[in-house]
């Protein structure tokens, strides 16, 4: 098996001690301006094998262009390579700024935004020290003001990917739930618990990472650690795994204040019937996935998963690897 390159240490990135307000204030004007594509959400809580898991359907993702695969970044518009005032909040990283913090023009919840890397660098690749430091800092920087955020990563054809540019994107919990009814809260924070784990009908590896203060090199660590497992699951060997370049599978990572979790991809999602038996559409899941979360673009999707919710408990089992707990 391959083995971590041994790298120095790289200074924390520090980011504006306001940057909730920073990314409220900027959420706002660009809405304001029809920078951003935002329309209020319907939300409502299902229950996936005695886990609340919220169904939102989203009108925006509707006008969400889609590349072929994210591996053609020549075929597709990339609005990181130079982000525009409107939708960039700050850049930072050591110096020359490594990342860039800006808004996601098709935001799911208010303040929808995303951590993108400054220089072009594949979507498909392994994150390295600098993202995961990077991340890690903007969800440190909320919880100085009480508030949380959660964070993913789509990597692969299979994963919910659809921008070739390398990107996490960074949901404010809080917003995430407005408008709900009854109890939720974000499914990763709670998936190092084995009996969590257990209930979801795919495998998903998680680690503690709330004592490791963001230090970059030790989250890559734990990072490279549950997407060796991810691999294993996949591919059914442990050799030959390789930890710099292009990832050898498609996955989602998720991160919180506590824990990091990788869910291996097979496929994107499946279809979608209505009472009758027609095909209304298809739902596809993102790395929103691990917050316990499932995005609907279309209203006849968001009826028919209302009136059949285990429409939704047969896509999961669909999209990764079988849990064997539930075998």
């Amino acid at each position: 098996m391959a083995t971590t390159p041994s790298n120095k240490m790289r200074p924390t990135p520090h980011l504006p001690p306001n940057l909730p307000s920073l990314v409220a204030t900027a959420f706002s004007r660009s809405v304001a301006t029809k920078t951003v594509n935002f329309y209020p959400t319907s939300v409502t809580l299902l229950t996936i094998n005695s886990i609340p898991f919220q169904l939102r359907y989203s009108p925006s993702l509707a006008s969400k262009p889609k590349p072929p695969s994210v591996t053609t970044p020549k075929l597709f518009f990339n609005p990181f390579a130079s982000p525009t005032q409107e939708m960039l909040i700050t850049p930072f990283g050591t110096s020359p700024p490594s990342h860039n913090l800006v808004l996601n023009k098709f935001a799911v919840v208010p303040e929808h935004f995303i951590l993108s890397t400054s220089a072009f660098k594949p979507q498909t690749h392994l994150l390295e020290a600098d993202d995961l430091a990077a991340a890690y800092a903007c969800i440190d920087a909320y919880a100085r003001h009480n508030k949380e955020l959660f964070v993913f990563f789509n990597s692969g054809d299979h994963s919910g990917a659809s921008q070739p540019h390398r990107h996490l994107q960074l949901l404010p919990v809080e917003n995430m739930k407005e408008g709900l009814e009854g109890e939720w809260d974000v499914l990763a924070k709670g998936l190092t618990d084995p009996n969590t784990r257990g209930k979801l009908p795919f495998e998903v590896f998680a680690r503690d990472i709330e004592g490791l203060g963001g230090d970059g090199e030790e989250l890559r660590r734990v990072y490279l650690e549950l997407y060796n497992q991810a691999c294993e699951a996949v591919l059914g060997v442990a050799e030959d795994i390789k930890h710099e370049g292009e990832a050898q599978i498609s996955y989602n990572l998720a991160m919180t204040n506590n824990t990091m979790a990788v869910v291996p991809r097979l496929t994107e999602g499946g279809v979608v019937r209505d009472k009758d038996g027609q095909e209304v559409g298809n739902l596809a899941l993102n790395g929103t996935v691990l917050a316990g979360t499932a995005l609907v673009r279309s209203e006849m999707e968001w009826n028919a998963l209302r009136e059949d919710p285990d429409q939704v408990n047969q896509v999961l089992g669909r999209i990764g690897v079988p849990n064997r707990a539930k075998m």
